[in-house]
C-alpha cells in the first residue's frame, strides 16, 4: 500500500454541489426542498469526514480470504445514523429489498474488477471489508464514500432515482476509496479534478467488467439510469462527450469542459473538481477508444499504475499525471506500441503536454 503522509479529509459525493447549489434555488418546493436539505446533510458529514480523520477511523479487521469480499448491508431507515440496522452479511440470499440488492452486488463488481483486472484484495489492497448504508435520511439525493462505508439515498422521486441503480456510482464512490490508500490526492483544483476523474475511471470500468462490455460497446456514461424521466438528460456525466450529459430546466447544462480550452477557474466546488474532471475522463476514453478491446486491460491499467507506483504527488496537476501515464504506458507495453502512442495523442488532444 502506497500512501503519501496520511489520509486527506476527503468527503466525496456523486451529484456535484454546483448541481445541487441551482436546484436549492428552483421555485418549486418539491424539488428545491430535497436539495437545500441534501446540502445541509453533506455540509454536515463533510465536517464529520474531516473529525474522523483528525481522530481515527475504528479500525476494522481484514477478513482471513482477502480473494474474496466481506459485504455488509445496513438499512438507514430513511434517518441519519449510520450505520443502521444489519439487513444483509456476506453470502446470504437476496432479500426482497431491491435496493439492498443492488448494494450487495454493486460491492461485489468493484470488489471483483479491482481483484480480477489488477490483483488488488479489496479497495485498501488488504481485504478491507466492504460495507454501505441505504434507504439513507428522507428524499436524499446524494451517494457517498465517508472514509469508512458507503452510504446511499433513495433520490427524491422528481429529479434523482435510488442511487444504488447504476453500478458505476457505486463504483466511482469505492474508488475514491482506492484513491485515498495510495496516492491520496487533495481534493481542490487539479488534484481534486484528477481524483474525481480517477473514481469516474474506473467507476466506468466495473461496469463495464460486470457487462462484460468491450471499449466501443460501453456508453461511458456516469449515473445512467440515475435521473427520473422527466429530466432532460442521460446521466451525470458523459466521458465520452464532456458538456453532453444533460441540458434541463431544473439541472441546467452540464457544464464540463472536455479540453483545456474550457478550462474552468472557479473558487467553487474545491476550485471546480466535478467540472474539470471532464477533460481527463475525455483522455481516458480517447486512449480507450483508440485501443480497443477490454478497457480495462490496457489503459485502465496504465492508470492504475500511475494511481498505485508511488510517484504521483498529492498535489498532481494535469500535465503531472498525463507525463506519468506516458512513462507507465512505456514501462508496461514498450517504446513502440500503439499504447504509447495513444497515450500522447490523448493527452495533446485534451490539451495537457505530456513533458
Amino acid at each position: 500500500m502506497t500512501t503519501h503522509g496520511g489520509f486527506e479529509p476527503v468527503f466525496c459525493t456523486i451529484v456535484p454541489p454546483h448541481v445541487l447549489d441551482k436546484l436549492a434555488q428552483h421555485e418549486d418546493p418539491a424539488l428545491a426542498g430535497p436539495a437545500r436539505e441534501t446540502l445541509e446533510r453533506d455540509a454536515y458529514e463533510r465536517t464529520h469526514r474531516r473529525l474522523t480523520t483528525v481522530l481515527g477511523a475504528p479500525t476494522l479487521a481484514a477478513p482471513t480470504e482477502t480473494d474474496k469480499p466481506r459485504r455488509t448491508i445496513y438499512d438507514a431507515k430513511h434517518k441519519q445514523d449510520l450505520p443502521g440496522k444489519k439487513v444483509r452479511a456476506e453470502g446470504s440470499d437476496p432479500g426482497k429489498d431491491a435496493t439492498v440488492n443492488r448494494a450487495y452486488a454493486g460491492l461485489g463488481a468493484t470488489f471483483e474488477l479491482y481483484l480480477n483486472a489488477f490483483n488488488r484484495h479489496s479497495i485498501d489492497g488488504e481485504g478491507l471489508p466492504l460495507n454501505a448504508s441505504v434507504h439513507y435520511d428522507v428524499k436524499y439525493d446524494n451517494a457517498f464514500w465517508n472514509g469508512e462505508q458507503m452510504v446511499f439515498g433513495d433520490g427524491d422521486g422528481e429529479l434523482f432515482l435510488d442511487f444504488t441503480i447504476p453500478v458505476d456510482v457505486i463504483g466511482h464512490e469505492l474508488t475514491h476509496g482506492v484513491t485515498q490508500y495510495t496516492a491520496n490526492l487533495t481534493y481542490f483544483g487539479q488534484s481534486g479534478a484528477l481524483n474525481e476523474s480517477i473514481s469516474d475511471v474506473f467507476g466506468s470500468l466495473i461496469k463495464q467488467y460486470s457487462l462484460g462490455q468491450t471499449a466501443a460497446e460501453a456508453d461511458w456514461l456516469i449515473g445512467a439510469g440515475l435521473l427520473a424521466p422527466r429530466v432532460t438528460g442521460v446521466a451525470l456525466r458523459s466521458m465520452k462527450a464532456p458538456g453532453t450529459a444533460y441540458d434541463d430546466d431544473a439541472l441546467g447544462k452540464d457544464p464540463q469542459p472536455a479540453t483545456m480550452d474550457g478550462f474552468i477557474k472557479t473558487g467553487r466546488d474545491n476550485g471546480g473538481v466535478h467540472l474539470n474532471s471532464g477533460i481527463p475522463n475525455h483522455a481516458f476514453y480517447l486512449v480507450a477508444d483508440a485501443l480497443g478491446g477490454h478497457a480495462w486491460e490496457k489503459a485502465g491499467q496504465i492508470w492504475y499504475d500511475v494511481l498505485t507506483g508511488g510517484e504521483l504527488k498529492k498535489d498532481a496537476l494535469f500535465t503531472d499525471f498525463a507525463t506519468l501515464t506516458v512513462a507507465a504506458a512505456k514501462t508496461r507495453f514498450g517504446d513502440g506500441g500503439e499504447e504509447l502512442q495513444a497515450v500522447q495523442k490523448a493527452w495533446e488532444q485534451v490539451g495537457v503536454p505530456t513533458s
